[in-house]
Protein backbone atom coordinates (compact mmCIF):
# COMPACT_ATOMS: atom_id res chain seq x y z
CA UNK A 1 0.00 0.00 0.00
CA UNK A 2 0.92 3.46 -0.70
CA UNK A 3 3.10 5.69 1.66
CA UNK A 4 2.58 2.35 4.90
CA UNK A 5 -0.50 2.22 4.02
CA UNK A 6 -1.02 -1.51 5.37
CA UNK A 7 -4.75 -0.69 6.79
CA UNK A 8 -7.18 2.00 7.06
CA UNK A 9 -5.79 3.39 10.35
CA UNK A 10 -2.25 3.76 9.55
CA UNK A 11 -3.89 5.61 6.17
CA UNK A 12 -5.91 8.04 8.58
CA UNK A 13 -2.72 8.88 10.77
CA UNK A 14 -1.43 9.81 7.33
CA UNK A 15 -3.96 11.88 6.07
CA UNK A 16 -4.78 13.28 9.58
CA UNK A 17 -0.95 14.57 10.12
CA UNK A 18 -0.85 16.70 7.19
CA UNK A 19 -4.80 16.79 5.28
CA UNK A 20 -3.88 19.21 2.97
CA UNK A 21 -0.64 16.89 1.47
CA UNK A 22 -2.37 13.64 1.87
CA UNK A 23 -6.27 13.88 0.87
CA UNK A 24 -5.51 12.07 -2.15
CA UNK A 25 -5.18 8.96 0.43
CA UNK A 26 -8.95 9.01 0.65
CA UNK A 27 -9.20 6.56 -2.26
CA UNK A 28 -7.25 4.06 -0.13
CA UNK A 29 -9.70 4.34 2.41
CA UNK A 30 -12.52 3.77 0.58
CA UNK A 31 -10.79 0.67 -1.23
CA UNK A 32 -10.30 -0.48 2.88
CA UNK A 33 -14.30 0.42 3.79
CA UNK A 34 -15.39 -1.64 0.91
CA UNK A 35 -12.94 -4.61 0.70
CA UNK A 36 -12.16 -5.09 4.46
CA UNK A 37 -15.12 -7.72 5.70
CA UNK A 38 -13.72 -7.81 9.24
CA UNK A 39 -16.81 -8.27 11.49
CA UNK A 40 -16.35 -5.45 14.45
CA UNK A 41 -18.08 -4.71 18.26
CA UNK A 42 -21.09 -2.85 18.05
CA UNK A 43 -21.83 -0.94 20.61
CA UNK A 44 -24.24 2.09 20.86
CA UNK A 45 -22.87 4.61 23.00
CA UNK A 46 -24.72 7.87 24.53
CA UNK A 47 -25.37 8.92 20.61
CA UNK A 48 -25.15 6.20 18.54
CA UNK A 49 -22.46 3.65 17.02
CA UNK A 50 -19.25 5.29 15.58
CA UNK A 51 -16.22 3.88 14.43
CA UNK A 52 -13.57 4.71 12.07
CA UNK A 53 -14.06 4.52 8.73
CA UNK A 54 -12.22 1.58 6.90
CA UNK A 55 -11.39 -0.31 10.25
CA UNK A 56 -14.28 -0.84 11.73
CA UNK A 57 -16.88 1.07 10.08
CA UNK A 58 -16.74 -0.53 7.25
CA UNK A 59 -19.63 -0.82 3.72
CA UNK A 60 -20.41 -4.82 5.22
CA UNK A 61 -20.63 -3.48 9.25
CA UNK A 62 -23.12 -1.23 8.16
CA UNK A 63 -24.95 -3.62 6.45
CA UNK A 64 -25.49 -5.62 9.39
CA UNK A 65 -26.44 -2.87 11.19
CA UNK A 66 -29.45 -2.25 8.94
CA UNK A 67 -30.16 -5.63 8.42
CA UNK A 68 -30.29 -5.92 12.25
CA UNK A 69 -32.70 -3.19 12.39
CA UNK A 70 -34.82 -4.95 10.23
CA UNK A 71 -34.46 -7.99 11.86
CA UNK A 72 -35.26 -6.30 15.30
CA UNK A 73 -38.97 -5.33 13.70
CA UNK A 74 -39.67 -8.70 12.46
CA UNK A 75 -39.02 -10.27 15.60
CA UNK A 76 -41.42 -7.67 17.25
CA UNK A 77 -40.56 -8.01 20.73
CA UNK A 78 -43.62 -6.44 22.84
CA UNK A 79 -40.99 -4.45 25.18
CA UNK A 80 -39.25 -3.11 21.88
CA UNK A 81 -42.19 -2.31 19.95
CA UNK A 82 -43.53 -0.42 22.91
CA UNK A 83 -40.03 1.43 22.63
CA UNK A 84 -40.40 1.96 19.51
CA UNK A 85 -43.72 3.18 19.01
CA UNK A 86 -44.69 0.79 16.60
CA UNK A 87 -46.24 -2.48 16.31
CA UNK A 88 -43.98 -4.45 14.52
CA UNK A 89 -42.46 -4.65 10.97
CA UNK A 90 -45.70 -4.12 8.68
CA UNK A 91 -46.38 -0.54 10.89
CA UNK A 92 -42.40 -0.09 9.93
CA UNK A 93 -43.39 -0.29 5.94
CA UNK A 94 -46.16 1.53 6.18
CA UNK A 95 -44.78 4.28 7.84
CA UNK A 96 -41.30 4.81 6.01
CA UNK A 97 -37.79 5.52 7.16
CA UNK A 98 -35.95 8.71 6.62
CA UNK A 99 -32.32 7.97 5.68
CA UNK A 100 -29.59 10.75 5.57
CA UNK A 101 -26.54 11.56 6.78
CA UNK A 102 -23.81 14.55 7.59
CA UNK A 103 -20.95 16.24 5.47
CA UNK A 104 -18.93 12.83 5.86
CA UNK A 105 -16.80 10.65 4.11
CA UNK A 106 -18.79 8.88 1.82
CA UNK A 107 -21.54 9.63 3.76
CA UNK A 108 -24.24 8.85 0.33
CA UNK A 109 -22.65 5.96 -0.35
CA UNK A 110 -23.00 4.27 2.97
CA UNK A 111 -26.55 5.75 2.90
CA UNK A 112 -26.96 3.96 -0.22
CA UNK A 113 -26.52 0.49 1.52
CA UNK A 114 -29.05 1.37 3.99
CA UNK A 115 -31.49 1.64 1.56
CA UNK A 116 -31.08 -0.37 -0.73
CA UNK A 117 -31.28 -3.06 2.11
CA UNK A 118 -34.36 -1.70 3.64
CA UNK A 119 -35.99 -0.91 -0.11
CA UNK A 120 -35.69 -4.96 -0.92
CA UNK A 121 -37.55 -5.49 2.63
CA UNK A 122 -40.74 -3.32 1.24
CA UNK A 123 -39.69 -0.65 3.68
CA UNK A 124 -40.61 2.81 2.59
CA UNK A 125 -37.77 5.32 2.30
CA UNK A 126 -36.71 8.82 2.04
CA UNK A 127 -33.72 10.07 1.28
CA UNK A 128 -32.34 13.16 2.73
CA UNK A 129 -29.08 13.38 1.79
CA UNK A 130 -26.68 15.98 3.99
CA UNK A 131 -29.07 17.02 6.75
CA UNK A 132 -28.65 17.94 10.46
CA UNK A 133 -29.51 15.85 13.36
CA UNK A 134 -32.50 17.97 14.94
CA UNK A 135 -34.46 17.63 11.05
CA UNK A 136 -34.26 14.23 11.96
CA UNK A 137 -36.23 14.44 15.12
CA UNK A 138 -38.47 17.22 13.49
CA UNK A 139 -39.24 15.58 10.57
CA UNK A 140 -40.04 11.78 12.21
CA UNK A 141 -43.33 13.76 13.66
CA UNK A 142 -44.18 15.70 10.45
CA UNK A 143 -43.99 13.17 8.13
CA UNK A 144 -45.40 10.40 10.92
CA UNK A 145 -42.45 8.59 9.75
CA UNK A 146 -41.29 5.45 11.61
CA UNK A 147 -37.76 6.19 12.18
CA UNK A 148 -34.87 7.55 10.87
CA UNK A 149 -30.85 6.40 10.03
CA UNK A 150 -28.58 9.44 10.22
CA UNK A 151 -24.96 8.50 9.53
CA UNK A 152 -23.02 10.73 11.50
CA UNK A 153 -20.42 10.49 14.87
CA UNK A 154 -21.57 13.98 15.86
CA UNK A 155 -18.49 16.17 16.97
CA UNK A 156 -16.23 13.20 15.99
CA UNK A 157 -12.66 14.01 13.94
CA UNK A 158 -12.68 13.27 10.17
CA UNK A 159 -11.57 9.68 10.45
CA UNK A 160 -14.90 8.71 11.88
CA UNK A 161 -18.11 7.91 11.02
CA UNK A 162 -21.39 6.89 12.69
CA UNK A 163 -24.92 5.88 12.97
CA UNK A 164 -27.63 7.04 15.55
CA UNK A 165 -31.17 5.67 15.08
CA UNK A 166 -34.23 7.34 16.09
CA UNK A 167 -37.58 5.65 16.82
CA UNK A 168 -41.27 7.04 15.98
CA UNK A 169 -40.84 9.47 18.89
CA UNK A 170 -38.11 11.70 17.08
CA UNK A 171 -35.94 11.40 20.40
CA UNK A 172 -32.79 9.29 20.64
CA UNK A 173 -32.81 5.65 21.03
CA UNK A 174 -32.94 4.12 24.62
CA UNK A 175 -31.64 1.01 25.76
CA UNK A 176 -34.37 -1.25 24.85
CA UNK A 177 -33.66 -0.35 21.74
CA UNK A 178 -30.04 -0.23 21.53
CA UNK A 179 -29.17 -3.06 23.30
CA UNK A 180 -31.61 -5.43 20.98
CA UNK A 181 -29.32 -4.07 17.90
CA UNK A 182 -26.30 -4.44 19.60
CA UNK A 183 -27.79 -8.34 20.02
CA UNK A 184 -28.65 -9.20 17.03
CA UNK A 185 -26.12 -7.65 15.22
CA UNK A 186 -22.97 -8.65 17.48
CA UNK A 187 -24.85 -12.14 16.75
CA UNK A 188 -23.99 -11.88 13.41
CA UNK A 189 -20.82 -10.46 13.61
CA UNK A 190 -19.44 -13.00 15.78
CA UNK A 191 -20.38 -15.77 12.81
CA UNK A 192 -18.51 -13.58 10.34
CA UNK A 193 -21.36 -12.76 8.21
CA UNK A 194 -21.16 -10.48 4.83
CA UNK A 195 -23.79 -9.40 3.27
CA UNK A 196 -24.12 -8.55 -0.65
CA UNK A 197 -25.22 -4.39 -1.45
CA UNK A 198 -28.62 -3.72 -2.65
CA UNK A 199 -28.75 -1.33 -5.02
CA UNK A 200 -31.44 1.08 -4.62
CA UNK A 201 -34.15 1.78 -6.58
CA UNK A 202 -37.21 3.64 -6.03
CA UNK A 203 -35.56 6.19 -3.33
CA UNK A 204 -37.47 9.20 -2.65
CA UNK A 205 -35.51 12.68 -2.42
CA UNK A 206 -36.72 14.99 0.71
CA UNK A 207 -35.58 18.09 2.13
CA UNK A 208 -35.87 18.23 5.80
CA UNK A 209 -35.18 21.72 6.29
CA UNK A 210 -38.75 23.20 5.35
CA UNK A 211 -40.44 20.56 7.51
CA UNK A 212 -37.83 21.35 10.49
CA UNK A 213 -39.05 25.20 10.05
CA UNK A 214 -42.66 24.33 9.79
CA UNK A 215 -42.12 22.40 13.17
CA UNK A 216 -40.67 25.38 14.74
CA UNK A 217 -43.37 27.30 13.74
CA UNK A 218 -45.81 24.94 15.00
CA UNK A 219 -44.56 24.78 18.22
CA UNK A 220 -44.12 27.96 19.00
CA UNK A 221 -41.82 27.89 21.73
CA UNK A 222 -39.39 30.16 19.37
CA UNK A 223 -40.83 33.15 18.19
CA UNK A 224 -39.34 33.46 14.88
CA UNK A 225 -41.09 36.63 13.91
CA UNK A 226 -39.45 38.37 16.98
CA UNK A 227 -36.01 36.88 15.58
CA UNK A 228 -36.65 38.05 12.07
CA UNK A 229 -38.00 41.47 12.96
CA UNK A 230 -35.05 41.75 15.23
CA UNK A 231 -32.63 41.24 12.39
CA UNK A 232 -34.41 43.33 10.05
CA UNK A 233 -34.64 46.05 12.89
CA UNK A 234 -31.49 46.49 14.75
CA UNK A 235 -27.83 47.18 14.49
CA UNK A 236 -26.35 43.46 15.26
CA UNK A 237 -24.31 40.96 13.71
CA UNK A 238 -25.02 37.19 13.68
CA UNK A 239 -21.99 34.93 12.88
CA UNK A 240 -22.55 30.92 12.20
CA UNK A 241 -19.32 29.07 11.93
CA UNK A 242 -20.45 25.37 10.17
CA UNK A 243 -17.73 23.61 10.10
CA UNK A 244 -18.10 22.31 6.85
CA UNK A 245 -21.14 20.43 8.23
CA UNK A 246 -25.10 20.10 7.75
CA UNK A 247 -26.04 22.65 9.41
CA UNK A 248 -24.68 24.95 6.68
CA UNK A 249 -27.57 26.81 4.65
CA UNK A 250 -29.77 26.30 7.73
CA UNK A 251 -29.77 29.67 9.40
CA UNK A 252 -30.06 31.40 5.89
CA UNK A 253 -33.44 29.14 5.11
CA UNK A 254 -34.59 30.31 8.50
CA UNK A 255 -33.85 33.67 9.33
CA UNK A 256 -33.46 34.82 5.42
CA UNK A 257 -30.81 36.29 3.26
CA UNK A 258 -29.05 38.82 5.55
CA UNK A 259 -25.82 40.87 5.45
CA UNK A 260 -25.86 40.99 9.45
CA UNK A 261 -25.64 37.41 9.43
CA UNK A 262 -21.99 36.08 8.28
CA UNK A 263 -21.72 32.47 7.71
CA UNK A 264 -18.27 30.61 8.49
CA UNK A 265 -16.98 27.64 7.29
CA UNK A 266 -19.39 26.16 4.67
CA UNK A 267 -17.22 24.90 2.03
CA UNK A 268 -17.15 21.06 1.42
CA UNK A 269 -14.50 19.69 3.33
CA UNK A 270 -15.08 16.06 4.83
CA UNK A 271 -11.50 16.69 6.51
CA UNK A 272 -12.67 19.09 8.12
CA UNK A 273 -9.39 21.28 7.73
CA UNK A 274 -7.49 19.01 9.99
CA UNK A 275 -9.42 20.26 13.09
CA UNK A 276 -11.92 18.47 15.40
CA UNK A 277 -15.39 19.63 14.70
CA UNK A 278 -16.10 20.11 17.70
CA UNK A 279 -17.95 23.79 19.62
CA UNK A 280 -14.24 24.24 21.59
CA UNK A 281 -13.29 27.76 22.84
CA UNK A 282 -10.38 26.77 20.15
CA UNK A 283 -12.52 26.31 17.32
CA UNK A 284 -14.53 29.43 17.93
CA UNK A 285 -11.43 31.43 17.18
CA UNK A 286 -12.75 32.78 13.52
CA UNK A 287 -16.24 33.33 14.96
CA UNK A 288 -14.39 35.57 17.60
CA UNK A 289 -12.48 37.56 14.98
CA UNK A 290 -15.57 38.06 12.81
CA UNK A 291 -17.01 40.00 16.12
CA UNK A 292 -14.13 41.73 16.96
CA UNK A 293 -14.37 43.43 13.50
CA UNK A 294 -17.68 44.55 14.14
CA UNK A 295 -19.07 47.98 16.23
CA UNK A 296 -22.74 46.52 16.16
CA UNK A 297 -24.83 46.75 19.52
CA UNK A 298 -25.83 43.19 19.45
CA UNK A 299 -23.06 40.54 18.25
CA UNK A 300 -23.15 37.01 18.02
CA UNK A 301 -21.19 33.98 17.34
CA UNK A 302 -21.91 30.63 17.38
CA UNK A 303 -20.11 27.62 16.27
CA UNK A 304 -22.39 23.98 15.62
CA UNK A 305 -20.53 20.63 15.79
CA UNK A 306 -21.03 18.77 12.07
CA UNK A 307 -24.24 17.18 12.35
CA UNK A 308 -25.70 20.39 14.25
CA UNK A 309 -26.65 18.78 17.92
CA UNK A 310 -24.36 21.15 19.67
CA UNK A 311 -23.62 24.44 20.07
CA UNK A 312 -21.46 27.31 21.61
CA UNK A 313 -21.67 30.95 22.41
CA UNK A 314 -19.66 34.47 22.27
CA UNK A 315 -20.99 37.95 22.21
CA UNK A 316 -17.23 38.92 20.95
CA UNK A 317 -16.45 39.27 24.74
CA UNK A 318 -17.11 36.48 26.78
CA UNK A 319 -17.40 32.66 25.65
CA UNK A 320 -20.98 31.16 26.58
CA UNK A 321 -20.23 27.59 27.07
CA UNK A 322 -23.42 25.66 27.68
CA UNK A 323 -22.82 25.15 31.25
CA UNK A 324 -24.37 28.69 31.27
CA UNK A 325 -26.67 29.01 28.56
CA UNK A 326 -28.11 26.36 29.49
CA UNK A 327 -29.06 28.66 32.89
CA UNK A 328 -29.86 31.59 30.58
CA UNK A 329 -32.05 29.78 28.42
CA UNK A 330 -33.96 28.37 31.55
CA UNK A 331 -34.15 31.97 32.52
CA UNK A 332 -35.56 33.23 29.87
CA UNK A 333 -37.97 30.88 29.62
CA UNK A 334 -39.26 30.74 32.57
CA UNK A 335 -39.35 34.57 33.32
CA UNK A 336 -39.54 35.94 29.93
CA UNK A 337 -42.02 33.43 28.11
CA UNK A 338 -43.96 32.58 31.09
CA UNK A 339 -42.96 28.62 30.45
CA UNK A 340 -43.94 25.85 33.57
CA UNK A 341 -42.44 22.69 34.29
CA UNK A 342 -38.70 21.79 35.96
CA UNK A 343 -35.50 21.77 34.91
CA UNK A 344 -33.75 19.00 33.45
CA UNK A 345 -29.56 18.60 33.61
CA UNK A 346 -26.94 16.00 33.72
CA UNK A 347 -25.46 15.40 36.62
CA UNK A 348 -21.84 16.27 35.48
CA UNK A 349 -23.65 20.08 34.63
CA UNK A 350 -23.24 23.01 36.46
CA UNK A 351 -25.06 24.10 39.10
CA UNK A 352 -25.34 27.49 38.27
CA UNK A 353 -28.57 26.72 37.00
CA UNK A 354 -29.87 24.99 40.46
CA UNK A 355 -29.26 28.38 41.78
CA UNK A 356 -31.15 30.48 39.57
CA UNK A 357 -33.96 27.46 39.57
CA UNK A 358 -34.12 27.89 43.72
CA UNK A 359 -34.58 31.05 43.85
CA UNK A 360 -37.23 31.29 41.48
CA UNK A 361 -38.84 27.77 43.23
CA UNK A 362 -38.48 25.50 40.20
CA UNK A 363 -37.61 21.83 40.40
CA UNK A 364 -34.54 20.22 39.52
CA UNK A 365 -34.16 17.03 37.36
CA UNK A 366 -30.58 15.52 37.20
CA UNK A 367 -30.21 12.68 34.79
CA UNK A 368 -26.95 10.80 34.06
CA UNK A 369 -24.85 11.72 31.24
CA UNK A 370 -26.26 10.94 27.96
CA UNK A 371 -29.06 13.43 26.06
CA UNK A 372 -31.41 10.12 25.44
CA UNK A 373 -32.22 10.28 29.73
CA UNK A 374 -33.72 13.60 29.23
CA UNK A 375 -36.93 12.07 27.36
CA UNK A 376 -39.04 11.67 30.33
CA UNK A 377 -39.34 15.08 30.85
CA UNK A 378 -39.42 16.30 27.20
CA UNK A 379 -42.45 14.27 26.04
CA UNK A 380 -45.06 16.01 25.60
CA UNK A 381 -47.04 13.62 27.62
CA UNK A 382 -45.49 14.18 30.91
CA UNK A 383 -45.66 14.86 34.46
CA UNK A 384 -42.78 16.78 34.57
CA UNK A 385 -42.03 18.92 31.45
CA UNK A 386 -38.63 20.43 31.33
CA UNK A 387 -38.66 24.26 30.35
CA UNK A 388 -34.78 23.29 29.55
CA UNK A 389 -33.31 20.08 29.21
CA UNK A 390 -29.49 20.46 28.59
CA UNK A 391 -25.96 18.77 29.44
CA UNK A 392 -22.19 20.14 29.58
CA UNK A 393 -21.07 18.91 26.43
CA UNK A 394 -23.05 21.54 24.67
CA UNK A 395 -26.20 19.50 24.09
CA UNK A 396 -29.65 21.73 24.50
CA UNK A 397 -33.68 21.17 24.26
CA UNK A 398 -36.68 22.98 25.61
CA UNK A 399 -40.11 23.27 26.44
CA UNK A 400 -42.57 21.73 23.18
CA UNK A 401 -39.44 20.92 21.12
CA UNK A 402 -37.46 18.16 19.95
CA UNK A 403 -36.27 14.74 22.04
CA UNK A 404 -33.06 15.47 20.62
CA UNK A 405 -30.57 17.62 21.45
CA UNK A 406 -30.43 20.97 18.50
CA UNK A 407 -27.47 23.09 18.06
CA UNK A 408 -30.05 25.43 15.84
CA UNK A 409 -32.73 25.76 18.41
CA UNK A 410 -29.70 27.40 20.40
CA UNK A 411 -29.05 29.61 17.99
CA UNK A 412 -32.95 30.65 17.54
CA UNK A 413 -33.06 30.85 21.33
CA UNK A 414 -29.83 33.37 21.63
CA UNK A 415 -31.05 35.82 19.28
CA UNK A 416 -34.55 35.96 20.85
CA UNK A 417 -33.15 36.25 24.50
CA UNK A 418 -31.40 39.52 22.44
CA UNK A 419 -34.50 40.45 20.99
CA UNK A 420 -36.54 40.57 23.77
CA UNK A 421 -34.34 41.73 27.17
CA UNK A 422 -32.25 44.50 24.75
CA UNK A 423 -28.99 42.77 25.84
CA UNK A 424 -25.93 40.76 24.31
CA UNK A 425 -25.71 37.44 26.23
CA UNK A 426 -22.37 38.48 28.27
CA UNK A 427 -24.67 41.23 29.51
CA UNK A 428 -27.36 39.01 30.31
CA UNK A 429 -25.09 36.74 32.20
CA UNK A 430 -23.40 38.53 34.39
CA UNK A 431 -26.72 40.05 35.21
CA UNK A 432 -27.72 36.71 36.30
CA UNK A 433 -24.23 35.86 37.75
CA UNK A 434 -24.84 39.30 39.90
CA UNK A 435 -28.41 37.93 41.11
CA UNK A 436 -27.70 34.35 41.89
CA UNK A 437 -24.13 34.03 42.08
CA UNK A 438 -20.66 33.12 40.25
CA UNK A 439 -19.98 29.52 38.90
CA UNK A 440 -16.86 28.25 37.44
CA UNK A 441 -17.13 24.62 35.61
CA UNK A 442 -14.56 22.16 34.46
CA UNK A 443 -13.92 19.07 33.09
CA UNK A 444 -10.94 16.63 32.71
CA UNK A 445 -9.81 12.94 33.80
CA UNK A 446 -7.15 10.86 33.55
CA UNK A 447 -6.15 7.40 31.55
CA UNK A 448 -6.18 3.93 33.75
CA UNK A 449 -5.09 0.25 32.24
CA UNK A 450 -7.24 -0.46 29.97
CA UNK A 451 -7.71 -3.67 31.35
CA UNK A 452 -10.19 -1.90 33.91
CA UNK A 453 -12.75 -0.61 31.36
CA UNK A 454 -16.38 -1.63 32.43
CA UNK A 455 -17.43 -3.04 35.62
CA UNK A 456 -14.25 -3.33 36.47
CA UNK A 457 -13.51 0.27 36.81
CA UNK A 458 -17.00 1.38 38.37
CA UNK A 459 -16.88 -1.26 40.76
CA UNK A 460 -13.45 0.20 41.90
CA UNK A 461 -14.50 3.45 41.78
CA UNK A 462 -17.41 2.86 43.87
CA UNK A 463 -15.47 2.73 47.06
CA UNK A 464 -15.31 6.94 46.82
CA UNK A 465 -18.88 7.26 47.42
CA UNK A 466 -18.51 5.37 50.81
CA UNK A 467 -15.49 6.69 52.19
CA UNK A 468 -16.76 10.14 51.12
CA UNK A 469 -20.26 10.36 52.70
CA UNK A 470 -22.46 13.27 53.33
CA UNK A 471 -21.07 15.36 56.52
CA UNK A 472 -17.31 13.90 55.57
CA UNK A 473 -14.89 16.97 56.29
CA UNK A 474 -11.75 17.26 53.87
CA UNK A 475 -9.39 19.99 52.80
CA UNK A 476 -9.66 21.33 49.18
CA UNK A 477 -6.93 23.50 48.46
CA UNK A 478 -6.28 25.54 51.86
CA UNK A 479 -10.11 25.55 53.44
CA UNK A 480 -11.72 22.83 55.50
CA UNK A 481 -15.05 21.43 53.40
CA UNK A 482 -17.71 19.05 54.26
CA UNK A 483 -19.40 17.13 51.97
CA UNK A 484 -23.22 18.34 51.85
CA UNK A 485 -24.63 15.92 49.83
CA UNK A 486 -23.76 12.68 47.72
CA UNK A 487 -25.30 11.81 44.13
CA UNK A 488 -24.56 8.33 42.63
CA UNK A 489 -27.15 9.15 39.46
CA UNK A 490 -23.64 8.35 36.99
CA UNK A 491 -21.12 7.93 38.85
CA UNK A 492 -20.08 10.14 42.02
CA UNK A 493 -20.99 13.80 42.22
CA UNK A 494 -19.48 14.91 45.89
CA UNK A 495 -21.36 18.77 46.97
CA UNK A 496 -19.65 20.65 49.50
CA UNK A 497 -20.68 23.11 51.34
CA UNK A 498 -20.01 26.41 49.52
CA UNK A 499 -21.52 25.30 46.95
CA UNK A 500 -18.42 23.91 44.85
CA UNK A 501 -18.62 19.88 43.73
CA UNK A 502 -16.94 17.39 41.75
CA UNK A 503 -17.79 13.93 40.07
CA UNK A 504 -15.86 11.14 39.41
CA UNK A 505 -17.39 8.72 36.55
CA UNK A 506 -15.74 5.93 34.58
CA UNK A 507 -15.94 6.56 30.57
CA UNK A 508 -17.95 4.20 29.15
CA UNK A 509 -15.80 3.30 25.92
CA UNK A 510 -12.82 4.52 26.67
CA UNK A 511 -9.96 3.50 29.08
CA UNK A 512 -10.33 7.07 31.13
CA UNK A 513 -11.56 7.94 34.76
CA UNK A 514 -13.84 11.43 33.52
CA UNK A 515 -13.79 14.45 36.48
CA UNK A 516 -16.51 17.13 36.25
CA UNK A 517 -15.63 19.73 38.84
CA UNK A 518 -17.62 23.32 39.75
CA UNK A 519 -16.00 25.53 42.00
CA UNK A 520 -16.82 29.26 43.72
CA UNK A 521 -13.67 30.77 41.99
CA UNK A 522 -12.20 30.76 38.92
CA UNK A 523 -8.72 30.31 40.91
CA UNK A 524 -10.45 27.65 43.19
CA UNK A 525 -10.41 24.71 40.17
CA UNK A 526 -7.11 23.66 40.55
CA UNK A 527 -7.72 22.74 44.20
CA UNK A 528 -10.96 20.91 42.80
CA UNK A 529 -9.48 19.56 40.47
CA UNK A 530 -6.52 18.13 42.22
CA UNK A 531 -8.73 16.81 45.05
CA UNK A 532 -10.69 14.61 42.02
CA UNK A 533 -7.42 13.30 40.59
CA UNK A 534 -5.99 12.35 44.57
CA UNK A 535 -9.67 10.31 44.99
CA UNK A 536 -9.22 8.72 42.12
CA UNK A 537 -6.13 7.37 42.25
CA UNK A 538 -6.42 6.43 45.72
CA UNK A 539 -9.56 4.56 45.07
CA UNK A 540 -7.29 2.62 41.66
CA UNK A 541 -4.65 2.01 44.07
CA UNK A 542 -2.42 4.59 41.98
CA UNK A 543 -1.69 6.80 44.79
Amino acid sequence: MTQGCENAASCWKTILSDVLRNRGLLSLIEKFARDNKAPAEIVFGTSGWRGEIGTDYTFNNVRVVTAAIIEMFVKGRKPVMEALGLSGIDEMKRRGVIVGHDNRFLGPDFAAEVIGLLEREGIGTWYAGEAATPEFSAAIEVLHAACSINLTPSHNPANYSGFKFNPSDGGPAGSEITETIEEIANGMMRKATVLQPVRPEKTERIDLTPLYIRYIEERKTIGLERIRAFLDSEDCLICVDNVHGATRGRAEAILGKSGKVRHLRTEDDVLFGGIAPEPSEKNMAGVEKVLAGSSARFRLGVIMDPDGDRVRFSDGTIQIPMNYFGAMAFHFLHVHKKIQGVVAKSVGTSNFVNAVAGKLGVPVRETKVGFKNFRPYLLRTAQERAIVAFEESDGISGYNHTLEKDALFGLLLAIEMMAVTGKNLGEYLGEMMEEFGSYYPDRSGISVNRSLVGEPLKEKLSVIRERYGKGTSLRIGGAQRTVSDVITVDGTKLLFDDGSWLMIRPSGTEPKVRFYIEARTEEGKKAVFETAEKMTKEALGMA
